[in-house]
This record gives structure tokens, C-alpha cells and sequence, in this order.
């Protein structure tokens, strides 16, 4: 097989074995168009939008997972903070926040170069992955936008940084679960 044969070798889009691991698990979905299926995961802590899409001129297989907690633009700097404590600790994928649509995300891409095909196994851990890590970390991040709530209503300081206290973000990390902050950085 020649170089210029094996660059034109075509291989099957990995949102079809994507398609048929949701059908198997009986999981909500749809497909967007040829290069990008959703699916729909109820959690433990909120419904989670899981994207995979296909991007052919990279070759990778990219996953993305929102769910329903917007971010005032108050609280983003708090929360910017809080998912670099949360991404120093992450060996795979990684947390974003949209500004633009103050929604926070949860991203991951399986790359598969040179014609690799992706198994059900990868995509399958891909979201395992994915549900994890949004599982593991929310109620720190609803932590930090509760916090932020207008002051008649909180029993936490505003998300804002003030001179001697802790941060919510700094709050969240001390708030969450053992098992979760034993996965984080001592900040205060």
C-alpha cells in the first residue's frame, strides 16, 4: 500500500458506533446532522447534554457535556477559579465555562489518527469519563452560584472576594463531599 493510498483510505464516522452504544443502553438521542449525535443522561445532581461530535479534519472524536446551571456574571470569576482548582486535578478531559452563555462544560476528545476506527469500549468510556467528573464536581460549582444569590436570601458570603474571608470557591471545595476534596488542592 502506497502512502497517497493509505491517506485516501476512508473510515467509518465514529458517531455510528456512538449511535448504536446509545441504542444498546437504551439512552435518549439525536442526531444533529452526519457529524454530531446528542445524548440525554439523567444524574444524580441534574440531566446531563452529552455531544459527540466528529471532526474529520482532525480525525477526533470530541465530547461534550453541559448541563443546567447558568453562571451569572457575578459569580464567573469565582467559577473560572474554582474549575482551575478542579482541572489541576484532572488527568483526562477538562472543565470550560462559556462566557458568552455562562454555562459551564465539561470536554474531552478521543483522537483517532491515521485511520483508527473507535470501539464501542472508547466511546463508552469516553462518557463514563465525562458523567463522572460532572457527578463529582456540580455540587461544588452549585455551591459557588448559590452563593452569589442576592442577600435577603443567602446564608454565604457573595461570590465576590472579600479581605479575610474565604472565597466560594475556596467555600465549595471545603463544602463538598471527602471524597472530593481529598481530588483537590489545599487553598486556604
Amino acid at each position: 500500500m502506497s502512502l497517497i493510498d493509505f491517506t485516501e483510505r476512508h473510515h467509518d464516522n465514529p458517531l455510528e458506533v456512538v449511535e448504536r452504544v446509545a441504542s444498546t443502553n437504551g439512552w435518549s438521542f439525536e442526531r444533529a446532522g452526519e457529524d454530531e449525535i446528542t445524548i440525554l443522561v439523567t444524574g444524580k445532581w441534574t440531566d446531563y447534554q452529552v455531544s459527540y461530535t466528529w471532526m474529520f479534519d482532525i480525525e477526533a472524536l470530541h465530547l461534550a457535556c453541559a448541563f443546567e446551571l447558568k453562571v451569572p456574571e457575578r459569580c464567573r470569576g469565582e467559577v473560572q477559579q474554582l474549575i482551575s482548582l478542579i482541572n489541576e486535578q484532572m488527568w483526562v478531559g477538562h472543565f470550560d465555562l462559556w462566557i458568552q452563555d455562562g454555562l459551564i462544560m465539561y470536554r474531552h476528545a478521543l483522537v483517532l489518527a491515521g485511520g483508527v476506527e473507535a470501539s464501542s469500549r472508547q466511546c463508552e468510556a469516553l462518557l463514563a469519563t465525562a458523567l463522572d467528573a460532572c457527578e463529582r464536581y456540580f455540587p461544588a460549582f452549585q455551591f459557588v452560584v448559590w452563593a452569589g444569590k442576592p442577600r435577603a436570601r443567602r446564608s454565604t458570603p457573595p461570590c465576590s472576594r472579600r479581605r479575610g474571608r474565604r472565597s466560594a470557591a475556596q467555600t465549595a471545595v471545603m463544602s463538598t463531599p471527602a471524597d472530593v476534596r481529598a481530588s483537590l488542592p489545599t487553598i486556604c
